[in-house]
């Protein structure tokens, strides 16, 4: 007499693996707008260095005109910088408590960033002589950068009110 087992089936059955499935398909709808949001949470974190960078830039700029190391000609300009083109080539400096004072060109930006959500080096730009909601540049000077995106962020306000 031989000792035969019964058949085992190996394997899955039909249910469990619709259940298997199911469980992957629940899991995947709960992680792609988790990354969605992930990279846009991301994203706004770098368009928030961007315009830092951008905004400090102008205020170090701003502070050594008002110390008189930068000479403007344009008293209108109220010692912001004219355009970010000149904080990214330099402006001659001079230091006037040096004895021979003797120019030196400072750079304030390495580069225009790119806005993360246009994903372009154009910025909005405002003048001291603009409103404060204006959405055109006036072009007497620099005094503040925003972004040109229309999208709305995770807080729900806009991108350009930043």
């Amino acid at each position: 007499m031989t000792d035969k087992q019964p058949n085992k089936t190996r394997g899955m059955s039909f249910i469990e693996l619709l259940v298997a499935i199911s469980v992957l398909a629940i899991l995947a709808t709960v992680a792609v707008p988790m990354m969605r949001w992930d990279e846009k949470r991301r994203r706004e974190n770098h368009m928030r260095v961007h315009l830092s960078l951008m905004r400090n830039a102008i205020d170090q700029y701003k502070e050594k005109c008002d110390l008189g190391m930068i000479v403007q000609e344009d008293v209108e300009q109220r010692c912001y910088p004219p355009t970010l083109e000149d904080l990214l080539e330099g402006v001659e400096v001079i230091d006037p408590t040096a004895q021979s004072p003797e120019p030196k060109v400072i750079k304030f930006l390495q580069r225009i960033p790119i806005d993360p959500f246009t994903e372009t080096q154009e910025w909005g730009l405002r003048s001291y002589q603009d409103d404060w909601d204006s959405d055109s540049w006036g072009g007497e000077n620099v005094y503040d950068v925003y972004s040109l995106s229309h999208m709305i962020a995770l807080n729900e306000t806009y991108y350009r009110d930043w």
